[in-house]
Formats: structure tokens, sequence, C-alpha cells
């Protein structure tokens, strides 16, 4: 038997014969103490301080009932007692939360309802879920699983998605007139694809490397070694794995591994389109003015070569810079201590990601010429 005290109070759950979704409503105050039996779960709760009418509803079956280990995708590692021990203790503190707020598993994602069944969800993460679907714009974004894993793990990842995207443009541009200076006007062209190819990539860095509360169904059985690996990795190398969850070392660094792998594509993909509109520009500004055909003559940037180039600076520069904010500086530092204080740290995480896509904007510049794709115009 594991017991867990939580908050304030008490429930007697049905006894021998469990029935699925037997409701009580008691009328009692909030001192809570719960328990939890195995095989088949119990919950009692002891409310004591203040009358208020609450409605809980009880999920029981002899199926053997609360998987406690594995949440978060798969993470591995762990003792199996302390991630059962983990599981129950966060099936009843969701149970908890739903019956606070008045809510049952029905009334909930099916997604998210199996991942509190399994006992991979602690009660932060669904009164987080509560608190955002309350809002019309965040009810709409949940539809899609990739935005709620992430708004579960980090409520102001829009935040820092707009962040990124709207000073894309300004920081980018004045990075490259830092490192151009008066040769900014005659590399236009290389300026023009450098900004185009920064704001293709510039959600897919907030996006791949965000940590995540996964939600996911575990792998198949039939899935090959290599799938079933990267699948019980993090989203992000760095991320606080959820109370039942663990990563090993290995897994961590898989993280970066996949994700590296990811942003060459986007990167690739983000500078074949960038140096493609560039060149298509160059070129019809050449059919009609003689003079800058004369001046710009000598080259068209190489299409081939700079995506390539750009995809491996996504991949280990990017990678390695939006993991460390995300999963270090945002998740494990600034929001423990700011987390009831969301307007500063949203101000302290503005700065930050503007800072560094300032330093990244500079760090592609000095990269791209000491590869040889871009030169400096005299």
């Amino acid at each position: 038997m594991a017991a867990t005290t939580v908050r304030s109070f008490s429930l007697l759950s049905p006894t021998h014969h469990h029935h699925h979704h037997n409701r009580t409503t008691l009328r009692h105050s909030t001192h809570l103490k719960f328990t939890t039996h195995t095989p088949t779960s119990h919950l009692s709760f002891t409310l004591n301080n203040r009358r208020i009418p609450l409605t809980i509803t009880y999920s029981g079956g002899n199926d053997g009932g609360a998987g406690g280990g594995g949440g978060g995708g798969g993470g591995g590692g762990g003792g199996g007692d302390e991630d059962g021990d983990a599981g129950k203790k966060n099936k009843a503190e969701a149970f908890l939360v739903l019956a606070e707020a008045g809510r049952s598993l029905e009334s909930i994602p099916k997604d998210i309802a199996a991942s509190i069944e399994a006992g991979k969800l602690p009660g932060v993460i669904v009164k987080r879920y509560l608190e955002l679907e309350e809002s019309p714009v965040f009810r709409w974004l949940m539809n899609f699983g990739g935005f709620k894993e992430r708004l579960l793990a980090d409520d102001l990842f829009m935040t820092k998605v707009a962040i990124e995207c709207g000073v894309g443009i300004f920081t980018k541009s004045a990075a490259e007139l830092e490192k151009r200076r008066e040769n900014f006007s005659k590399e236009l062209d290389f300026v023009t694809a450098d900004v185009i190819m920064a704001l293709i990539a510039d959600f897919m860095l907030v996006w791949l490397p965000a940590p995540t509360v996964s939600l996911r169904a575990p792998v198949a059985v039939s899935a090959g070694r290599v799938a079933k690996f990267f699948a019980g990795c993090p989203d992000n190398a760095f991320q606080v794995a959820l109370a039942g969850t663990s990563y090993s070392l290995l897994q961590r660094i898989g993280a970066i591994a996949r994700n590296g792998a990811k942003l060459f594509g986007v990167g690739t993909g983000a500078s074949l389109i960038g140096t493609g509109i560039t060149n298509l520009l160059i070129n019809a500004r050449k059919a009609v003015d003689k003079t800058f055909a004369a001046e710009a003559d000598e080259e068209d940037i190489p299409i081939l070569s700079t995506s390539v180039a750009y995809g491996v600076y996504m991949a280990v520069s990017s990678n390695l810079r939006y993991q460390v904010i995300a999963g270090v500086i945002e998740q494990r530092m600034l929001e423990p201590l700011l987390h009831q204080h969301k307007l500063i740290l949203s101000a302290i995480c503005f700065a930050v990601r503007t800072g560094n896509t300032f330093l990244g904007s500079l760090m592609w510049v000095d990269y791209a010429r000491w590869i040889g794709i871009q030169r400096s115009r005299e």
C-alpha cells in the first residue's frame, strides 16, 4: 500500500465491487489525505475545514489498473517499484484536480484521459490543461497534438513563438548591418537570403527543441530498435522529467541527435527557398537594370552549397543553443523562480531569446564567410 498526503480532503472509495464511473458527492471541507491500494485502485479523501459541495468521479476496474511507469513517451531507466508508486501518486493527484474542478474523465480529451489512467500526468499538468482550456485560442490550439504537448509543458510556449517571429526580421537585419557595415547595400542579396531563411526557420527553432508532455501512444511492438529508442527520447535533451518518468544520458543525447537531423532538413529546405527566391529577384533586376547587371554579374548565390551549409549550421549551432535556452535557462532556472510572475518571466525570456537570435545571425555570417559560400565585397 502506498499512502500520500497531498493537500486536504478524503473520500472512501467503493470497497470490493468496483463499478465504472461511480459518483459520490461530499459536503465536507478540505484537509486531504488519500490512499491508493493495489492491484485495484482505491482513493480515500478526507475533507475537514470548509463546507463545499464536491463531486468525485471514481473509475475502477479489475484490470489491475494504475499503470505507473514510462511517462513522457517511454523514458527509460528508473526502478519499477519507484515508478509504480509515482504513477499511483500522479493518478491520485490528477483525480483530485478533476474532482475540485467538477470534471470527469469523459469531459476531457481521450489522450489526456488515457495518460491520467496510466498514471503519466501529475496533478499540476492536469490543472494547467484546465486553465488553458478556459481560453478560446488555447482551447482551439490544443485540438492539435503538437501544440497540446508543448502548451502542457510550458504555458508560455506561444509567447516564445511570438518573440522569435516578432523580433526575427529586426534582429537579423540589425546583425547583418553590424557585420557588413558599409557593404550592406552591395551585399543586399546575401542579406535578403539570410533574412528569408531566418524567418522560415524561426518557428521550427522554437517548435522542435521545446519541452513537451508526451501524450503519444506506446510504440508498436513490431517497431525496430532504433524507432523504439528515439520514441523514448525527450523532445528537449535538458527538459525536466515528470514524476514516474526518467531519461538516461543516452536518451538525452539521442534527443540532440534527433532534433539535429530534423533541423538539418528544415535549414536546408528554408535555404533552398530563400536563396532560390533571392536569385530569382536578382536575375529579374538584372534584366531591367543594366547598371545593376554590371555590378552584380560576378555571381549568383550558390544555392546548393548555401542550403547544405545552413542545414549543418542549424543542426549544430542553432540546435544546441535553443536546447539550452528552452531546457536549462527557461525551464530549469527561470520558471521555478518566476512561476508566479508571468509578466516578468515573459520579459526575461524576450531578452534572452532576442539576444540569442542576434548572436545566431552574427555567427551565421562568420560561418558562411569561413567556409567560403559568402565573400566580402570590397
